[in-house]
């Protein structure tokens, strides 16, 4: 997708107050009202004014904006970086859909459309508002279990009008058999209830940490496995690390590179747990002596076979 410079739209730099932003959006939004504009692109102008002002009028998206850094370009191509915003919380705004209709799909790719919204049915005006944040845990963590803590970064407003970050450290517990998108909910963590009401609750939103080894879809977990050529074509027992420990595994004689095996059950735990595959990778041992090519010769010898015998058709 491309990058949009909300300041640039707005007329504005980035140590700009909240009210410089109401300011310079309601300027701007009187001069290219398609109603009154006579400039030819009014209304494309004034649909991007509206897309600006949402995100940074918000205390919230702008600091989650602002995660982005400010070395993009308008234009750009730009795919945000993994996990992009772990850690940063923010409070939950329900299921505006009308606020959210003028945003297009470079607002929605970033913060998604009412995706982490917790609605409550009949919520009390006095009761917290709901936070929100992303945490991202080591894929052993789901399969163990496990006790953490977490550095979380709020947005706030301070007296001088600019969005700062305020942090706070929470002791966590991880349940065993945790799954990616998965939301935790911590009771009366989110923001404060006023005039005695409960406060709010906050929800976390898993996502696991790159693992060198393993990948994980849904509760099935995979992992590439180095064969020699002779455990592939003979069969052999080998070992295969787990996130939970090694197991032992039987490779079928005659297997060819990219087969998958699975291993019943020792994906995530759940009910029912996932599946762990094991993905074959051959791999040739180097002809760096005398003796290994002499091997490698031999075999040549020994085997009637083209690589390339259905290569070209």
């Amino acid at each position: 997708m491309k990058y949009k410079d909300y300041y640039e739209v707005l007329r504005l730099e980035r140590t700009a107050t909240q009210d410089d932003i109401k300011r310079s959006y309601r300027k701007l939004a009187r001069k290219y009202h398609p109603d009154v504009s006579k400039h030819d692109d009014a209304e494309d102008r004034f649909k991007e004014l509206g897309e600006a002002y949402e995100v940074l009028k918000d205390p919230g998206k702008r600091a989650a904006y602002d995660r982005l850094g400010s070395e993009w370009q308008t234009g750009q191509d730009f795919q945000p970086p993994p996990n992009w915003d772990e850690g940063f919380e923010f409070s939950g705004r329900g299921n505006d859909a009308d606020a959210q209709g003028t945003l297009d799909d470079f607002f929605e790719a970033l913060f998604g459309r009412s995706k982490r919204s917790h609605p409550r049915a009949g919520p009390s005006p006095a009761m917290g508002q709901d936070h929100h944040a992303k945490v991202v845990i080591d894929l052993e963590d789901a399969y163990l279990g496990a006790k953490r803590s977490i550095s979380l970064q709020m947005p706030v407003v301070d007296a001088q009008g600019h969005v700062t970050l305020q942090s706070r450290k929470l002791n966590v517990s991880i349940p065993k058999g945790v799954r990616a998108g998965q939301h935790l909910r911590l009771a009366g963590q989110g923001g404060a209830g006023a005039a005695g009401g409960s406060a709010g609750d906050l929800f976390l939103e898993i996502a696991f940490r790159e693992h060198p080894r393993f990948h994980v879809d849904g509760r099935d977990v995979s992992i590439d496995l180095p064969v020699a050529p002779w455990e592939a074509a003979l069969g052999a027992h080998v070992t295969v690390p787990t996130p939970d420990g090694a197991v032992e595994m039987t490779v079928p004689k005659e297997s060819s590179r990219g087969r998958r095996l699975r291993i019943k059950g020792k994906g995530i735990p759940g009910t029912p747990a996932g599946d762990l595959y094991v993905i074959l990778s051959i791999v040739l041992p180097p002809a760096d002596s005398e003796s290994a090519r002499a091997a490698y010769d031999a075999m040549r010898q020994a085997f009637n076979f083209d690589p390339r015998a259905r290569f070209y058709g």
